[in-house]
């Protein structure tokens, strides 16, 4: 057989091994994680669409600690759900559960990474194994530059204490990774200079990690400044030669231009973030038609919501990204209360008998009752300025004109007016 320099090469890198119930992130544009545009029902739609991997929304470790695993059979979810404790509930009021997480085993399960906040290797370890037999892989946050997060100690304030973030992250593949045999890896911001990240990412990559992501801006910068990528390369090599998954970060609009900078900056996977957020059909290559009208991934992701019951608040602030929000419809659909009325205004029939029900077991159709009453009240209110009068008066002037045999009680009618 004749020698081949490609394939020696090969049999030579060296590679982490990817858990039986892992993932490998080589060769994968996957869906970034990102608070409320990252909830359930967004992430089976970038699936559908053609995201290889999703990435849930950082969820605070010690948020975890505590909840119960309930299985959903309307949804056919796994919810985990916090109770607030007896000292919390103001004597005389109702307990309200507070959703914490929810994912869909069959839908999602193996292609789902939960992605976690911690500043501590004993709560990361505790919280991710609550849900570790459900998920693909455990990410770290050490990159989001948001106060509540670095205030903790958590995301990217463990950029500058490296020798912390590599022991949560050994204590995770250890606990969490070789127990579950799934993938543990971390999200990165680049450091003020070259050889920081440089020294950063050779440390992270020894702990037993799987992935890396590297978000291509610094921890100052917010998203609306251009990434930088003049480090991305030395990052992706790094990676390879300690054999472990590079995934970049920033600025990447859609599936073909991930791929062609995957191959221009020597990356194993891309991450798409914003521009998923305002149309997931960017996980759609050119070939198979790229992006789709803004109605059209509307309609389902409507249908994705109904199918797991999902929170009315998250589903009407992800309708605000997906609507153009200078069209007459982004105004109707900010303003409804309801699935019923979202579905309404989308003309979409076939599906008012599934928001109905949606409405009425997620304790919405009273809403929809009182906005009714407050739309026809609106209205008689606007009809009595436009005349001057109140509507007992007008109702006065009408009877008046009627022949006496016709009019009720002229008493009753005064006595209306004095009780408006």
């Amino acid at each position: 057989m004749p020698f081949s320099l490609e394939v020696a090469m090969t049999s030579t890198i060296k590679r982490v091994s990817i858990p039986k119930n892992g993932v490998d992130y080589r060769g994968k544009v996957v869906l970034a994680p990102m608070v409320r545009s990252g909830e359930l029902p967004s992430r089976l739609l970038a699936l559908h669409y053609g995201a290889d991997l999703v990435w849930g929304p950082e969820t605070i470790d010690k948020s975890m600690i505590g909840t119960a695993k309930r299985p959903n059979p309307v949804s056919s979810t796994i919810d985990y759900i916090r109770t607030p404790s007896n000292s919390s509930i103001t004597p005389g009021s109702v307990a309200r559960e507070s959703h914490i997480y929810r994912l869909h085993p069959a839908r999602e399960s193996r292609h789902l990474i939960f992605q976690i906040g911690t500043s501590s290797p004993s709560t990361a370890v505790e919280a991710a194994k609550l849900i570790a037999p459900h998920v693909a892989g455990i990410d770290v946050n050490a990159g989001c530059p948001k106060p509540f997060s670095t205030s903790g100690g958590m995301g990217a304030a463990l950029l500058q204490k490296p020798d912390h973030l590599a022991s949560i992250l050994v204590a995770l593949v250890k606990e969490v990774g070789d127990v579950f045999e799934i993938g543990i890896s971390v999200k990165i911001r680049l450091l003020d200079s070259a050889e920081k990240t440089k020294a950063l990412v050779r440390k992270l990559c020894g702990t037993g990690i799987t992935g890396l992501t590297i978000h291509c801006r610094t921890t100052p910068m917010r998203p609306r400044e251009k990434a930088i990528r003049d480090q991305l390369r030395m990052v992706t090599d790094i990676c390879r030669s300690e054999g472990v998954a590079s995934v970049m970060n920033g600025d990447v609009r859609n599936k073909d231009e991930a791929l062609q900078l995957m191959r221009e900056y020597g990356a194993d996977g891309a991450m798409i973030a914003t521009a998923a957020e305002a149309n997931p059909s960017s996980f759609r290559t050119s070939g198979e038609g790229g992006l789709l009208p803004w109605r059209e991934v509307v309609h389902e992701y409507i249908k994705t919501t109904l199918e797991v019951d999902n929170k009315w608040g998250n589903t009407k602030f992800t309708l605000g990204q997906l609507i153009p929000g200078k069209t007459e419809m982004y105004r109707k659909i900010t303003g409804s209360k309801t699935y019923t009325e979202v579905c309404e205004a989308l003309e979409l029939e076939h599906l008012y008998e599934h928001a109905r029900e949606v409405d009425e077991r997620l304790g919405l159709s009273q809403r929809q009752g009182d906005t009714a009453v407050g739309r026809a009240k609106s209205k008689n209110k606007s009809a009595q300025a436009a005349s001057g009068r109140p509507s007992a008066e007008r109702s006065m002037e009408v009877e008046t004109r009627r022949p006496l045999s016709e009019r009720g009680d002229p008493c009753q009618n005064v006595a209306s007016i004095h009780l408006l």
